[in-house]
This record gives structure tokens, C-alpha cells and sequence, in this order.
């Protein structure tokens, strides 16, 4: 009898259960897949991070499911619902109607707090409307010379390495983006491209790679466990450094802003170029919300880790493809020719408009290899589709930007070919078919401080160099695509391996015929 009433009961609460979840079985019916659905665990076999021999990365399958189906899939994380989305106008509706972010962006707020990019929606709001004006053209053209004098280190740099061996890109990408930006940011610079022992630079790259670590292994993801585990107190310790040099700088920019105001100027001296951190000072203090010193902290903190790694993966996976496409850099260094000629004078804002095929390889390369290449967000009411499916409040949503740049109906029969060009013939067919830094209302607001840092590195960098595949390279190998993987940002997994070869030494031959 006793069994029999337990068994009842275990048979009503299961019909409860799929009850009350029953809209959620509707929705995956309508957007099943393809792929083998196994009890319990569901489609959990598909998210394996990366093969290492081929490169195979959950995104790229999951996504090819969703261009399969039509742009849009469904697929079960154990009892979790998730929907792919590889289609542009299932894009739009859903970056539109849906703000908050997903739940992986918990473990990045471990280190910046309620950065706007990552905070909830009503924290996002308010900071957005004093961050706005920071990002304007006006503010964002005086960082030119800033890129221009740092990119200019990493040339020289580089020097040493042309004509040798084998070499990676990413530690002089990564370092001159990094000094880019803590110097338009905080007003220092680390001068990490030359010394890049700095305890700053140490702290950042462990908890950049700890977070990375802890998003793909999910035993890590309950705090409470994560907290008992060895490499916590690492973690804590490396952050407390990060925190406590942010809180130093922020602390002596407001007493140098206390002592102009005492000598009755409201605003930081114009002798001295602005920073992002004297910009939203400002700008918090005109809207009459007033950044708390937390606050400037947390937006400083998103500002410098989403613009070191952005600007430096791009740029890499820039410099990979044109080692693999030499006809396009012939192109790339024609333009730069035909902008700067054979001399080394400074690049300026003037240029940048100039180098339109310059920009048109950046946006190749970020459509092909986006920095973050998926983003996810959470319906929390109902959400119709132009599919004509309607999400409900309990479905997360994955926007696949991989697998949207790479379909086939927008993109063409060409979709996974290197073909600048796509972006000089006109417009899109859609906003969201190209969306490396999201879109809005969530978007990133440093696309365009991203993308003009890239061309004033790629454009000082190529005026000196012609970049080469890897001697060891075959020509069957360079047609193949890139091997990634995926922690925070997506990676090359044979770490931007070049070879460089000096132009200035060619020009100097050609002169002297």
C-alpha cells in the first residue's frame, strides 16, 4: 500500500512537472533538430568545448544545426531549454525585446562588478545615459594619437622579428592594445610592451584566464564549491590587486579634479588629454548622478578587459588571414602606399576614413572569426518570432554571431570565403547579418574605439611589414580553416603563428633602381 501511494504520488508530480513545463515542449517541437536527444543529459554531449585536432567547437555544430533548420534551433541543456539563433531577423527581435543577459556573465561580474555591459537591466539603464557622450567621435578621435604612438612601439617591437623564424602576433597585439587602453582609460601607461612583468598585467591575464576557465567547467560554477577550491585564493588575490591599482588611480584623479574645482574650474585642465575616467567623471557629474568611486570602478574595469582582448583577437586573427591571402595584402599595402607613400611620418584621424580596404579586411575577419563569437540572453516574457513561434518566460536564448555571419541566405554561396570586398558592394541585406559587437539597445559602445585602434596597428604595422604564412605551412594547409577554441573570447588554437618580412627594406631598393 505504501509503495503504491509513493508511486502515485511520483506519477502525479511528474504530470505536474511537464505540465507546467508544456509551453516548453511545444517550442522545442517546433524547433527540434536534427541531432540525437538522450534522456536526462539531452543535447549536453553537443557543448564540448574544442577537439584538438580539427578544431571542433560546440558553437560551430550547434550553429550549423540552427542554418540547417532555417536560422533557428532548439536543443536541451539537461532539463534547460535553449534556442540557437543563426538568423539575422530572429536577431533583431530578439536583441529588442529581450535586455537581460545570460547567466554566464556571472562569473566576469566576479571581477568587474556591475560593469554596465554584464549588469542588470536597471542597473544597465541609468549608466548607459552617462556613458553615451563618453563614446562619442569627438572624445574617441583624441585617442588616435595614443594608438598611433603606442602601435608604433609594437612596430619597432617587431623589428627583430623579420626575416626570422616562426613567430606568434598575439603577445605584441595584446600588449600594445593593453597599453592602449589603460592609457585612455586610466591616463597611465604601463609601458607593457616593453616590460611586461607589471604586477597590473600579471593580475589581469591570471583572472582573465581564471574566468575563462571557470565558464567552460561547469563543477566550477556553484560559488559554493568554487569558493572551497585551491585556485579561489589565487583568484581573490590577483583581483585585489586589479581592484586596489584601479581604486589608487580613480582616487588621484578626483583629488586632482577637487583642485581645479577649488581654484574655480568645474572641469579637469584641457592642458592635459582626457581620459575615459575624466570623461565619465564629467559626464556623471552633468547628468546629476554622480558615479560612486565603485562605480567608476566597475565601468573602468569592463572598458579595459573588453577592449585589450577585442582589439587583440581581431587584429590577430587579422594578421593570420592576410599571411594566408597575399593577393588581398597586396591590395592592403597599395592603399596604405597610395595614403603615406614611403615615409614614416605619424598616422592621424584624417587617415583612418582614407583606409576604407583596410577596414573592409577588419570586418572580414571579424565576420569570419568574431572576438565573441555567441551571446545569450534571457526571455523573461513572451517573445513572438517571425517564425511564428512564441518564446515563454524560463527559455534562454544563445545568439550564435558565428553562425549568423556565416549564413549562406544572407551571406551568399561564398559565406565561408575570405572576400573583403563584401563590404565595399553596397549595403547589407540586413543590420543584424554583421554583428561583431552586438547590436543595439545592449551593444558594446567601443566598437568604434575597437575598430580604430585596429586600423591604426594594421595600418603602422603593415606599412613595415608583409606578413607570411609559417615556413612550415603547406599550401593545402593554408586553405583550410582556422583551428579555434572558445573560453571568453574565441582563439586561434595555433596562437597566430606568422612570419614578417621588412618593406622599408624593399622600398629602399626600389629607390635606389
Amino acid at each position: 500500500m505504501f509503495w503504491s501511494l509513493v508511486l502515485v504520488a511520483v506519477m502525479v508530480g511528474v504530470v505536474c512537472y511537464r505540465w507546467q513545463r508544456r509551453r516548453l515542449y511545444q517550442i522545442y517541437k517546433e524547433l527540434s533538430n536534427s541531432a540525437k536527444h538522450y534522456p536526462i543529459i539531452g543535447h549536453t554531449y553537443l557543448m564540448r568545448n574544442s577537439d584538438a585536432n580539427n578544431g571542433a567547437v560546440w558553437f560551430k555544430a550547434v550553429g550549423r544545426l540552427a542554418i540547417e533548420n532555417g536560422g533557428i534551433t532548439s536543443f536541451w541543456m539537461a532539463n534547460k531549454l535553449y534556442i540557437m539563433v543563426a538568423d539575422p531577423e530572429t536577431s533583431e527581435v530578439i536583441l529588442k525585446s529581450c535586455m537581460e543577459k545570460g547567466f554566464v556573465t556571472q562569473f566576469i561580474r566576479t571581477v568587474i562588478g556591475n560593469g554596465s555591459i554584464f549588469a542588470a537591466v536597471d542597473i544597465w539603464r541609468p549608466r548607459r545615459k552617462i556613458l553615451a557622450p563618453v563614446f562619442s567621435m569627438k572624445n574617441l578621435n583624441e585617442f588616435v594619437r595614443v594608438f598611433n604612438r603606442q602601435s608604433m612601439i609594437m612596430a619597432d617591437m617587431l623589428e627583430p622579428m623579420a626575416g626570422g623564424a616562426d613567430i606568434s602576433v598575439w603577445r605584441y597585439f595584446n600588449t600594445y592594445t593593453f597599453d592602449s587602453v589603460c592609457e585612455t582609460t586610466l591616463g597611465i601607461d604601463l609601458n607593457s610592451q616593453k616590460d611586461p612583468n607589471h604586477s597590473f598585467l600579471i593580475a589581469f591575464d591570471f583572472v582573465s584566464q581564471e574566468i575563462a576557465k571557470r565558464m567552460v567547467s561547469p563543477w566550477m560554477h556553484p560559488e559554493f564549491i568554487y569558493r572551497m577550491l585551491p585556485r579561489y585564493k589565487k583568484f581573490v588575490f590577483h583581483r585585489k590587486i586589479i581592484h586596489n591599482f584601479v581604486d589608487e588611480v580613480i582616487q588621484i584623479k578626483l583629488k586632482q579634479l577637487s583642485t581645479f574645482q577649488k581654484g574655480g574650474n568645474n572641469q579637469i585642465s584641457g592642458t592635459v588629454p582626457k581620459t575615459f575616467l575624466d570623461m565619465m567623471i564629467e559626464s556623471s557629474d552633468r547628468i546629476d548622478k554622480k558615479y560612486s568611486d565603485l562605480e567608476l570602478r566597475e565601468e573602468l574595469m569592463v572598458i579595459v578587459m573588453a577592449g585589450t582582448d577585442t582589439s587583440a583577437v581581431g587584429a590577430s586573427f587579422a594578421a593570420v588571414m592576410l599571411s594566408r591571402h597575399l593577393h588581398v595584402q597586396e591590395k592592403l599595402h597599395h592603399e596604405l602606399d597610395i595614403v603615406f607613400g614611403n615615409s614614416d611620418r605619424a598616422l592621424t584621424v584624417e587617415d583612418l576614413p582614407k583606409l576604407k580596404y583596410l577596414e573592409a579586411v577588419i570586418k572580414e575577419t571579424l565576420r569570419l572569426y568574431p572576438p565573441v563569437p555567441v551571446t545569450a540572453r534571457e526571455v523573461m516574457n513572451d517573445v513572438k518570432l517571425p517564425s511564428g513561434t512564441t518564446l515563454v518566460d524560463g527559455v534562454s536564448v544563445i545568439l550564435n554571431i558565428w553562425a549568423t555571419h556565416r549564413n549562406p541566405t544572407f551571406w551568399g554561396a561564398d559565406a565561408e570565403q575570405f572576400r573583403p570586398e563584401r563590404f565595399l558592394e553596397g549595403p547589407l541585406k540586413h543590420l543584424a547579418q554583421f554583428q561583431p559587437f552586438s547590436l543595439p539597445m545592449r551593444n558594446c559602445l567601443g566598437y568604434n574605439y575597437a575598430m580604430m585602434s585596429m586600423k591604426t596597428m594594421m595600418a603602422n604595422m603593415l606599412r613595415r611589414y608583409r606578413i607570411l604564412p609559417p615556413a612550415h605551412m603547406d599550401e593545402h594547409k593554408l586553405k583550410e580553416p582556422l583551428r579555434v577554441s572558445f573560453d571568453v573570447m574565441m582563439r586561434d588554437m595555433d596562437n597566430y603563428g606568422i612570419r614578417l618580412e621588412d618593406r622599408t627594406k624593399n622600398h629602399i631598393n626600389e629607390a635606389k633602381m
